[in-house]
């Protein structure tokens, strides 16, 4: 009963999409939130992602090119940082794979837009080239910038991408790196634990520059002695995030660093879709502030969109 609700939801949010991204937006927020949302007035962090995505970026075509994971290359080396780019084996156009034979035993696959769709191999000799199409076939029948109006991933053509697979531990993911950067200027970094495993819930926290943790999770919050190991080219990831992101009122810009050395990974314009209610931590008495704030409010107030407008 329950996938069943699930699937009339987005069913629900789907066809609402085709009719009105504008009016989707206001009933997924609504949903979310148990709040209208402001776009006269935005002032969470959430609010002006999502105004920026239906008043500055939703017939951008950089933003479309940045969005999709094989163009966005192109602009990434166009920003002097080729050699960042995880070497391209392949890419093709359908689900099917035309040069399995001569692909090396360890590689990733991607879906070029959306999320979620990636798969690692990490043993060819004991993966099944007909179920990794089939697979490979849902991503492309996925149409999931309509659930939530991104509509920066509409009308993008589908590439299947094969990478090389850059991490050295076979069981594992490389560690990525989030920054998220307003007109130029990285606020935070988020990392993630656990994404590996199914079974658990992927553990969030967010360092400033100065590799301090910021009690912007619950994770935080229950573990707020945390030390994190610095990588020592953490802050040339830094300085090559916000060369990426200048020039955007706000986009997130996700590095891996695998054995110190730095790898770009996408650009994220509208994270959790503008709908992180993770972001609902009181991070009042962090601020010395004698009303509540939360994480969003503060994100928020350091995001200026006048100068989008």
């Amino acid at each position: 009963m329950k996938k069943l609700i699930l699937k009339i939801q987005a069913v629900f949010r789907e066809t609402l999409t085709r009719i009105s991204p504008f009016l989707n937006t206001k009933v997924c927020y609504r949903v979310k939130f148990g709040k209208s949302l402001d776009l006269d007035n935005p002032s969470t962090f959430n609010e002006k992602i999502l105004w920026l995505k239906l008043n500055e970026y939703m017939d951008n075509p950089l933003v479309k090119q940045c969005a999709d994971k094989y163009q966005v290359r192109r602009y990434i080396s166009n920003a002097g940082f080729g050699d960042c780019l995880i070497p391209l084996l392949s890419s093709c156009d359908s689900p099917c794979i035309p040069d399995w034979g001569s692909l090396p035993n360890r590689f990733v696959l991607k879906l070029n837009v959306g999320c979620g769709h990636n798969l690692i191999v990490n043993d060819k000799a004991c993966a099944s080239r007909e179920e990794i199409e089939k697979i490979a076939e849902g991503w492309f029948k996925s149409e999931d910038w309509l659930g939530y109006s991104e509509m920066q991933y509409k009308d993008v053509p589908k590439k299947l991408l094969v990478e090389a697979n850059i991490c050295s531990d076979e069981d594992g993911l490389p560690k990525d790196y989030k920054f998220f950067c307003m007109d130029g200027e990285c606020k935070c970094v988020m990392i993630c634990e656990d994404r590996d495993i199914a079974a658990r819930r992927a553990k969030y926290y967010f360092l400033d520059k100065n590799w301090s943790l910021l009690p912007f999770s619950k994770e935080a919050l229950e573990n707020p002695r945390r030390v994190f190991c610095k990588p020592s080219s953490i802050d040339k990831a830094f300085a090559i995030a916000e060369s990426i992101a200048k020039g955007w009122p706000f986009v997130r810009v996700d590095l891996y660093i695998v054995d110190e050395r730095i790898y770009f990974g996408e650009m994220t314009f509208t994270p959790a879709a503008g709908m992180d209610t993770e972001l609902g931590v009181d991070v009042s008495s962090w601020l010395e502030s004698d009303s509540r704030v939360t994480v969003d409010d503060y994100l928020g107030s350091l995001l200026d969109i006048k100068r989008a407008s």
